[in-house]
C-alpha cells in the first residue's frame, strides 16, 4: 500500500509528513516527504496545553496543521497514520494523551486515518511508548545490514532500539529491545528558550562553546530511572528538575550540560541492552546538534546519522507511523513485550472512516 504518516514531536519544531510503500513487514520504497514548521503562537498554545487539561481548541488546531501537511504532500496514500499531539505520558498510571483525532483527519483526507496507537498497548500492560522500534527492524533488514544495530531517535524524548536484522519479524525472539534513554533535545530547548528566546540551540552553536558543569547533574529521580532496565518510557517534562539545576550558568554552559546529561542518559542504556551494539544510528533533530553528536562520538563506537545507511534521519518517525497504520490494517503487531512491557504482542490503533 500507498500509506502516509504524519508526525508531531514533543521537541515542537514542526510536523513531519512522509509516503511510504510498504505491506507493513517489509520496506518496498520511499515515497516524497515534507517538513512543515510550526507557527511559533501554535506552538506557545501547545505547550501551554501540556498536561491532562482538555484543550478542543488547540486540537482543532493540531488537525488543521496535520491536514494541511498532509494536502502540500500530496502522495496520492490510500491510508494514513496519525500520531497526534502528545501532551502528557504518564506510563506508571496508564494513561497518555494525544491531541488530535482521526475521525477529522479522515473526514478532511477522505482515506482511512489510523490513529491511537498507544492506547491498547497501555491497557495490554505496556508502557505505551517507543513505538518505532518495528520500522527500526524493518529498515534494517532493508539496509542489508547482517548484526545488531542501535537506533539512537533523539527527539523531545531519546530513544533507543536495538534491533536484530538476521530475525524475521521483530516480535520474534531476540529481535528488538527499545526504550526511552532519557531526554534528548526537551531540555535544551526549554533551556534556550527560556535564557535567549530562541526555540533551539541551533546546530548546537552554543553547547559547542560552553563548560560542562558535571555537579549540576545530580539527580536522585535521574539515577532512579536509568538503573531501571526497560521495558521503560518517559514523559518529556520528567526531568524538569534537572533543567532546574542549570539556573545561575551561562547560556553556553547550560546548553553544553544538559547536553551532557542526554548524551550520559544514552551511554547509561546500553547496559540494558543485549549486547553493546557496534553501530549507533542517530535519527531525529538531535543529530543536528554539533555538541551531542560529538560527545556521542567519543563515548559510544559507530555513531553516524541514519543517511549513513541510506535513510532520511528527519522523516523517519512519520515514515514509521506510515508503516504502523499498514501493520494496524493487517492486525500485525505495532508493539512487544521487549519494546514497551506489554503482555503479548499488541496491534494497537485505532481505524477511522471517511
Amino acid at each position: 500500500m500507498r500509506a502516509l504518516g504524519l508526525m508531531s514531536g514533543t521537541s515542537l519544531d514542526g510536523i513531519d509528513a512522509a509516503i511510504l510503500d510498504t505491506d507493513g513487514e517489509s520496506i518496498a520504497g520511499f515515497g516524497p516527504a515534507l517538513g512543515m514548521a510550526l507557527d511559533p503562537g501554535l506552538a506557545a498554545r501547545i505547550r501551554g496545553a501540556f498536561g491532562w487539561d482538555p484543550a478542543e481548541d488547540v486540537a482543532e488546531e493540531v488537525d488543521g496543521v496535520h491536514l494541511a501537511a498532509a494536502r502540500a504532500l500530496g502522495g496520492a496514500p490510500q491510508v494514513a497514520g496519525y500520531h497526534g499531539q502528545t501532551v502528557a505520558h504518564d506510563p506508571e498510571a496508564g494513561r497518555t494523551r494525544q491531541l488530535g483525532s482521526g475521525d477529522a483527519l479522515a473526514r478532511g483526507l477522505g482515506i482511512p486515518v489510523v490513529w491511537d496507537f498507544r492506547t491498547q498497548d497501555m491497557a495490554a500492560g505496556g508502557q505505551g511508548a517507543p513505538l518505532v522500534p518495528v520500522f527500526h527492524h524493518a529498515c534494517a533488514r532493508w539496509a542489508g545490514l547482517a548484526a545488531p544495530v542501535a537506533f539512537l531517535n533523539i527527539g523531545g524524548v531519546a530513544n533507543v532500539s536495538w534491533v536484530d536484522p538476521r530475525a524475521p519479524a521483530p516480535s520474534a525472539p531476540g529481535a528488538c529491545v527499545a526504550f526511552d534513554t532519557g531526554p534528548g533535545n526537551a531540555l535544551i530547548n526549554d533551556w534556550m528558550a527560556g535564557q535567549t528566546g530562541a526555540a533551539m540551540d541551533a546546530g548546537g552553536a552554543a553547547g559547542r562553546i560552553g563548560t560542562v558543569h558535571r555537579t549540576r547533574l545530580r539527580s536522585n529521580t535521574a539515577r532512579a530511572y536509568l538503573d531501571r532496565p526497560g521495558p521503560k518510557s518517559l514523559d518529556r517534562d520528567d526531568f524538569a528538575g534537572v533543567l532546574a539545576a542549570m539556573a545561575g550558568l551561562s547560556v553556553p554552559d547550560g546548553a553544553a550540560t544538559l547536553a551532557a546529561f542526554t548524551v550520559d542518559c544514552v551511554v547509561e542504556a546500553v547496559r540494558h541492552l543485549p549486547s553493546a551494539p557496534d553501530r549507533w544510528l542517530v535519527c531525529g533533530g538531535g543529530r543536528h546538534n554539533a555538541a551531542l553528536m560529538a560527545d556521542l562520538g567519543e563515548r559510544l563506537p559507530g555513531v553516524a546519522p541514519v543517511e549513513a545507511i541510506g535513510l532520511d534521519g528527519d522523516m523517519l518517525e512519520a515514515q514509521a507511523f506510515a508503516f504502523l497504520a499498514v501493520r494496524v490494517l493487517r492486525g500485525l503487531p505495532t508493539s512487544t513485550p521487549t519494546t514497551t512491557g506489554c503482555r503479548e504482542p499488541v496491534c494497537g490503533g485505532r481505524i477511522a472512516h471517511p
